[in-house]
């Protein structure tokens, strides 16, 4: 980099289109762009006295190098530009400071009995997706589809395994039709999908007549609980209905987006329509180095925010006309497969629906300003706290890691995720101990770290046999443990930091490793870091999420191994009923979850766990009530169980 001349490498620039970027002299990326002339726009960055602002100044004085990629179009040196910024996040680049999924319904019909279901990413299958949903109500509206139409819900192969197990808990609360057992035909349970569809699409009305109907003629036959149950539903499905109050007469798809700004602060407000229906609607912070201009920052919002979303519309309506208006326009309609329009409505219903999500903006930004400043200081501000002490930058993502045992009985390791502050629990994991059976949480702490980083190995190693990719380009949604840290937290100091330097040692993996030390209080005092003990102002934010990431860590650990004990609890009680051998135990576990809500069930509800005979039934609802009488005569000890 020191040979470096940028006066001699900008004579050498193309007249193409393609992107540059900028790096400083600790080869940091700065700025990220795209250019239909790159000889033009990056000699301009180098222009005295172009009235460009102070930060772009100073970014412009903090340039050691560029380097530049050459593309066949300028649509082309968009997407470069979109996946670069995101890769990067380069600091004078305006970004979308918000990292959201939001859930979708979705109907396999690639089965020949279609499920409804919720999931977070629309994939190119032959399902159907309905969505995004974000304010909230989607459990709420699977619940009623699965009550109206009696769906399957389990993962059961059909027809293959037709008739192979008994129906599930759903087909006796009337909640599934049981296609497993052949109960109804692929030609009916295909009508209930329809409905269902129909459902979702918006069409309430025909429901509503049916269970009017339903309701009125249980009332005249004095079935008056059959008729209280309509009632209910009928209720349900115009709760759903009103989620979707606003409308518009044509019935399509679309986004509508505006924003607000104060001085270096941004909010962007997107309303999402679907069929033609109000289905949600969510805000977005933006942040931007350069002066504030709204074409500039609306144009950065719909490049990052429409390359990660999985659902493009086919009409986006913006508060006002962003640059490169037809490229982009032309860049969404690739990614879709179909015409996508960008539109800036001048009057109308339209204008005013752009006016309302402006408004909306606008009223965030005042609301929420002191919130989204604490909630910073929290996670990212915390963050940068932990990066300045250790000399580590950045920090993205953190693993810290526990052991929880009782004298050695049932050793258990728990790895929690922090990203950017804040916990991602998708991502978190807990380990059963396979090789060390006693309490001695060093080797405990071995095998969980080996376990997890060489299982992490195993699934690059994975992905390079399967689709050819070079090393750092791993599939993160392709195994839990691909995605490796940038720091490893240890609920300990020397000791723990030790093994797990060790552990990454023997799989040659680079991680940073530092140690959380407690006083004699068991409270943390300090990070144990390259051998040394360095000091942290327990007021300070940094300290704060160091002490909740430690102490999730040890919660979800007790969690786990608390649960591994009323397993085992469960186990010695079962195990002294006669006729309970190891599959119906296994069955009644799964079937009601705790001992206590076994306990309370009586001889017909235990009749319905599968592989549990009357007599067995019986047995069982005896033996607890004997139990239940014993503890009464002995003053109300408990049974131990």
């Amino acid at each position: 980099m020191d040979d470096f001349d940028v006066k001699e490498e900008l004579k050498k620039l193309p007249d193409k289109p393609g992107v540059y970027i900028m790096h400083d002299a600790d080869d940091a990326i700065l700025y990220v762009g795209k250019a239909i002339n790159l000889h033009n726009r990056v000699r301009s960055y180098f222009k005295e006295n172009i009235g460009r602002g102070p930060q772009i100044d100073k970014m412009v004085s903090l340039i050691a190098r560029f380097e530049y990629i050459v593309t066949d179009s300028e649509l082309e040196a968009l997407v470069l530009e979109n996946n670069l910024i995101k890769e990067y996040s380069p600091k004078y680049n305006t970004l979308l400071k918000d990292d959201k999924t939001y859930p979708y319904i979705k109907v396999t019909l690639g089965e020949d009995y279609p499920r409804v279901m919720m999931v977070r990413q629309m994939k190119k299958d032959r399902a159907k997706y309905f969505g995004p949903f974000t304010n909230g109500g989607v459990k709420e509206s699977l619940d009623l589809i699965n009550k109206l139409y009696k769906l399957k819900t389990c993962n059961r192969k059909l027809p293959r395994d037709i008739g192979k197990e008994r129906p599930c808990l759903n087909y006796h609360i009337g909640q599934c039709s049981a296609p497993c057992q052949g109960y109804i035909s692929k030609e009916d349970y295909a009508v209930q999908i329809q409905q269902a569809i129909d459902f979702l699409s918006g069409k309430h009305q025909p429901i509503i007549k049916e269970l009017k109907e339903k309701m009125q003629k249980a009332s005249e036959n004095m079935e008056f609980e059959e008729a209280m149950k309509y009632r209910d539903l009928i209720e349900s499905v115009r709760k759903v209905s009103e989620t979707q109050k606003m409308s518009d007469n044509i019935g399509e798809d679309k986004d509508i987006i505006a924003l607000a700004i104060d001085g270096n602060e941004t909010v962007v407000q997107v309303f999402f329509l679907r069929n033609g229906k109000l289905i949600g609607r969510e805000h977005f912070y933006m942040t931007q180095i350069e002066e504030p201009l709204p074409d500039k920052i609306l144009t950065s919002f719909v490049k990052q925010f429409y390359s990660g979303t999985p659902f493009i519309p086919r009409e986006i309506m913006l508060q006002q006309a962003i640059e490169d208006m037809e490229l982009v326009e032309q860049w969404l309609t690739n990614k879709k497969g179909a015409k996508v329009h960008l539109r800036v409505p001048q009057r109308g219903a339209k204008e005013k629906l752009v006016d309302l999500a402006a408004r909306n903006a606008q009223l965030v930004l005042s609301q929420d300003r002191e919130r989204i400043k604490r909630e910073e200081g929290r996670t990212i501000g915390a963050v940068k706290e932990i990066e300045e002490i250790l000399g580590i930058s950045p920090l993205t993502r953190m693993e810290a890691f526990d052991i929880s045992n009782t004298s050695g009985f049932a050793n258990v390791g728990s790895m929690v995720v922090y990203e950017k502050g804040k916990p991602k629990r998708s991502d978190y994991r807990k380990f059963r101990m396979k090789t060390v059976a006693g309490p001695d949480d060093y080797a405990c702490m071995h095998e969980v770290l080996t376990r997890r980083f060489q299982h992490g190995l195993d699934e690059r190693e994975e992905i390079r046999k399967e689709k050819g990719d070079n090393e750092n380009g791993f599939d993160e949604n392709f195994g839990s443990f691909t995605k490796f840290p940038d720091l490893l937290l240890m609920d300990g100091g020397r000791g723990q930091v030790n093994i797990a330097k060790q552990v990454l040692a023997e799989l040659q993996i680079d991680i940073p490793v530092c140690g959380m030390v407690k006083d004699d209080n068991h409270r943390t005092r300090g990070l144990y870091f390259n051998n040394l003990e360095l000091p942290i102002d327990r007021n300070s934010e940094g300290f704060k999420l160091i002490t909740r990431i430690q102490d999730e860590a040890h919660r979800f650990a007790i969690t786990y191994h608390r649960s591994l004990r009323s397993k085992a609890q469960v186990h010695s009680v079962l195990d002294e009923i006669p006729g309970v051998g190891p599959s119906r135990r296994k069955a009644l576990m799964k079937y009601f979850k705790s001992i206590e809500e076994l306990r309370a069930a009586d001889a017909s509800q235990i009749l319905e766990v599968p592989g549990i005979t009357a007599n067995v039934a019986q047995d069982i609802y005896l033996f607890f009530r004997k139990k239940e009488e014993k503890k009464m005569s002995n003053g109300g000890n408990h049974d131990g169980g």
